[in-house]
């Protein structure tokens, strides 16, 4: 390969590339739209023309109407957000409320169950409910701001949560915004100490948190690089879970090559492999994965959402 330029060696490379996955995506929520004869944006066809038109965005007019609701009966309390690009065809907050919203409207949550314990993960006892936007600002003593939010929760009657995280086309898991701000120079506070840490300071539990489940002492917890500058969202979700005696589990589209890949001859790499080395032994069995396409199989499988599901499928280029 010594003889190759750049480009050549390039066309050799053994992973799928994001932008391919990227475009593929754009196209299929572009010729929905287009189909819909909705009004798309004049250069980005696959976005709506403005947010309040995210209503569209959602396949089923019962989930929106229930969205509507359940964000109206939050204000003036703990929120339940809508993303400001919840009009976006690629948003993970309209695929999240699309693929999960008629599970919960339907009172039918059986999908969810199959795959969860297909991936070893319990599902909850007892009456069970699911909801989108949890939060608990006691876990963290978030007193104000922005508290650390779930995309959606599952929670038992008697036993079990399970706390997941929805990715569609994200290339990443947030990272932490002091330092993106320009207020922390990216050292682990663990080396030279907490008082560092502006979070710390102002009596925020994350690093708390990190101690208390063992994460601090991993190599990457432990590490001269903090941990939360690129993958603070990763560590808050997860010891967010623990905390409140329950799983994490990433909800993530399987041809996102950000979070896992597999090259051509079965190696896996990406976010998922390398961050669960930073889980403890211990706790790695509370943490876990399950894919868009795992869940969209049950569903189909179940015989009970034909009204909707070949809409999902069509929307975000499922085959």
């Amino acid at each position: 390969m010594d003889d190759m330029n750049s480009r050549q060696l390039a066309r050799t490379w053994p992973f799928k590339r994001y932008k391919a996955f990227e475009r593929e995506l754009r196209d299929a929520a572009a010729k929905w739209f287009s189909q819909k004869g909705l009004a798309a944006h004049a250069k980005m066809r696959y976005c709506l023309k403005s947010l309040e038109s995210w209503p569209q965005n959602i396949i089923c007019t019962e989930v929106a109407e229930y969205i509507r609701q359940e964000h109206e009966r939050h204000l003036g309390k703990d929120s339940f957000p809508l993303h400001k690009y919840l009009h976006h065809g690629l948003s993970s907050q309209a695929m999240v409320f699309n693929l999960v919203g008629p599970l919960i409207v339907k009172k039918d949550l059986e999908p969810l169950r199959v795959i969860f314990e297909e991936a070893g993960i319990p599902w909850p006892t007892g009456d069970v409910t699911a909801g989108f936007e949890y939060d608990d600002r006691a876990v963290f003593n978030e007193d104000s701001g922005q508290p650390t939010l779930i995309d959606l929760a599952i929670s038992g009657g008697e036993t079990g949560r399970i706390f997941i995280e929805a990715k569609l086309v994200e290339r990443e898991f947030g990272g932490c915004s002091v330092f993106s701000g320009g207020d922390c120079d990216g050292r682990n506070p663990v080396s030279y100490g907490l008082e560092g840490c502006y979070l710390h300071h102002i009596g925020r539990k994350y690093w708390e948190r990190m101690n208390e489940f063992g994460f601090g002492e991993t190599a990457l917890g432990s590490g001269p690089i903090c941990p939360f500058i690129s993958y603070y969202q990763f560590f808050r979700e997860a010891l967010f879970a623990l905390k409140k005696d329950g799983y994490f589990v990433l909800l993530h589209d399987e041809r996102n090559p950000a979070f896992l890949k597999v090259s051509t001859d079965g190696k896996e790499s990406g976010l998922w492999p390398f961050l669960m080395e930073s889980v403890p032994a211990e706790y790695a069995n509370r943490i876990g994965r399950v894919t868009i396409q795992q869940l969209v199989s049950a569903i189909d499988e179940s015989g009970r959402h034909h009204d909707w599901i070949d809409e999902f499928k069509q929307k975000y280029g499922i085959a």
